[in-house]
């Protein structure tokens, strides 16, 4: 019966060819020190930076995904409040994550970094197989973009303490879903820079 034999195997990460990889990092924006959150949000946001640093070191493309919100017109807003919107600080990679020119930025108006952007073509063009995930919320933004990466075919790695969840359910139910339903591997930041440097080929 369905359900019986669920597959918890994932991705075989000896496998993974880091020239073929991405790194993501999902509406990591804002400064977290100071803020209400910096208890949660500062370390995470600290191991997107070293993911970035790694990235770039390896040759790997950054992807920075942000909120780019419309005032007065994107759905999100009213389920929300207002966040990320186009234009602000608020809408800007962290300082921790140290934006380089060689970035690539793709702004999102919905919680899904691949729904009407120009993403998919990208990593495309880019020759982008696995997307190394990293950000906020787990549950939302990381979720529906890790989603959207299955439904198109790609591997997910997601880094576990390089993401947080702040608004709705858990951290460890929001990774263990994205594991069951999209195969995705579940790696701390040490695993996922041996990844991308190909230490575990």
């Amino acid at each position: 019966m369905l359900g019986d034999d669920k597959n918890e195997n994932g991705i075989d990460l000896a496998s993974i060819d880091p020239r073929q990889c991405a790194l993501l990092v999902i509406d990591a924006l804002g400064d977290p020190q100071g803020g209400p959150l910096e208890g949660l949000l500062l370390e995470p946001t600290l191991n997107c930076g070293r993911l970035a640093a790694a990235a770039r070191a390896a040759g790997i493309p950054v992807v920075l995904a942000n909120d780019a919100h419309i005032k007065g017109l994107d759905r999100e807003l009213l389920l929300w409040g207002e966040h990320g919107l186009a234009g602000t600080p608020e809408a800007q990679a962290s300082p921790q994550v140290g934006q380089q020119p060689s970035d690539h930025v793709v702004e999102k108006r919905r919680y899904s970094a691949f729904f009407q952007t120009g993403l998919r073509l990208l990593l495309d063009e880019l020759g982008a197989r696995t997307l190394i995930c990293c950000g906020f919320d787990t549950n939302i933004c990381v979720r529906h973009t890790v989603a959207d990466a299955y439904f198109n075919n790609l591997d997910t790695i997601v880094v576990t303490d390089a993401t947080a969840t702040f608004l709705v359910g858990d951290q460890a139910s929001g990774l263990d879903y994205m594991k069951v339903c999209y195969g995705s591997a579940l790696v701390g930041t040490d695993e996922a820079i041996a990844v991308m440097e190909g230490q575990l080929r």
